[in-house]
């Protein structure tokens, strides 16, 4: 990707230009499993005016003085039980689904992954891409349905970076997918292999996404719609091949005493139990890859609130991290996106 020198003085240096990138962008993660990293993490996240939208006068005080002391301990348990030898979750499956990307892709790309929160940062990896050359570059938030809170603080984060820039690369961001045919076809595809796999037969499928203060969907953020809608069209896509199978659709995480986006996953769950379901699998079709809030908060706290509760057979099923559906999934979006890009 070094551009033609001919025309260039002898003593001038070497320039790498016109070639083409892709950026995966996922939320964030800390470094380590101990309250000391989760800490960083959290200071940087909570601090976020898109995540948090209490005037930073009255927050950073209840931020600083009451929950970084309290917390990252509780958070820090919490990782280490879904720790990896690759580190966090999040990070080791971004990490491969940029490398399955990749491949598929070929060398005539660049494809590198960065978080929003944490490491690896999204300007010093966007930096890194430009510095090898790719002044053309595909920024991908890899969250399906839009919110302020996650696609466009990845956007604040972007812009930023390239503020920061003297020879900044062109750039292309990746729209919001929630009912792309592409993302509801790898949706349905990798949900009905896994509920094949189980061995008992659901009653009921909860489709829990990550949730949100109520006040931002009166605000006009689109996010609760476009869940709304992703469920919709998973549920029918699922109805000819899991006829008697019942989706219910909920919202997950809740935090602090604001009211958040209803129902609540939790509460779901248990009024499931409370109306005689025994057999529950439920599915994050939010995410794009498994998490702490998967991988810990439904697959382990809500499994046995489940089975505390009465209930007897539950499943917390994969999110399409870099299996084939997912990937396919994304390499067809990606490459729609590059179009005129990439021969």
């Amino acid at each position: 990707m070094t551009a033609p020198v001919s025309h260039l003085p002898a003593d001038h240096p070497p320039v790498k230009a016109g070639g083409l990138g892709v950026l995966l962008v996922n939320l964030g993660t800390p470094d380590a499993p101990t309250a000391a990293a989760v800490k960083r993490y959290l200071a940087e996240f909570l601090s976020d005016r898109r995540v948090v939208e209490i005037p930073p006068l009255l927050w950073q005080p209840i931020l600083h003085g009451v929950i970084l002391n309290t917390r990252p301990r509780k958070s820090a348990h919490a990782y280490a039980q879904v720790w990896t030898e690759q580190g966090s979750p999040l990070a080791a499956i971004t990490a491969a689904q940029a490398g399955a990307l990749q491949q598929r892709l070929g060398a005539g790309v660049r494809v590198g992954w960065a978080m929003r929160y944490g490491n690896p940062a999204l300007g010093a990896e966007l930096a890194r891409l430009k510095q090898e050359g790719c002044d053309r570059i595909l920024v991908a938030p890899l969250y399906p349905q839009y919110s302020g809170a996650t696609t466009a603080s990845a956007m604040d984060a972007l812009s930023a970076a390239l503020a920061a820039m003297r020879w900044q690369p062109a750039i292309r961001t990746l729209p919001p997918y929630f009912d792309d045919p592409a993302h509801i076809a790898a949706l349905a595809a990798d949900t009905g292999r896994q509920l094949a796999a189980l061995d008992f037969a659901p009653e009921v499928l909860v489709l829990s996404f990550h949730g949100m203060p109520e006040r931002t969907l009166h605000l006009g953020d689109p996010y609760h719609c476009q869940c709304r809608k992703t469920a919709r069209l998973l549920t029918q896509a699922l109805a000819p091949h899991w006829p008697d199978l019942r989706i219910a659709v909920s919202f997950q995480s809740r935090f602090g005493r604001a009211k958040w986006l209803e129902p609540a996953t939790d509460a779901a769950i248990a009024a499931e139990v409370a109306r005689g379901t025994r057999r529950l699998a439920v599915a994050a079709p939010g995410f794009s890859a498994d998490c702490l809030e998967t991988l810990e908060e439904l697959a382990i706290r809500e499994r046995d609130a489940f089975q505390a509760a009465g209930g007897t057979h539950f499943a917390a099923l994969a999110c399409l991290n870099a299996g084939e559906a997912g990937m396919a999934m994304l390499e067809t979006l990606v490459r729609r996106e590059l179009a005129g890009w990439l021969a």
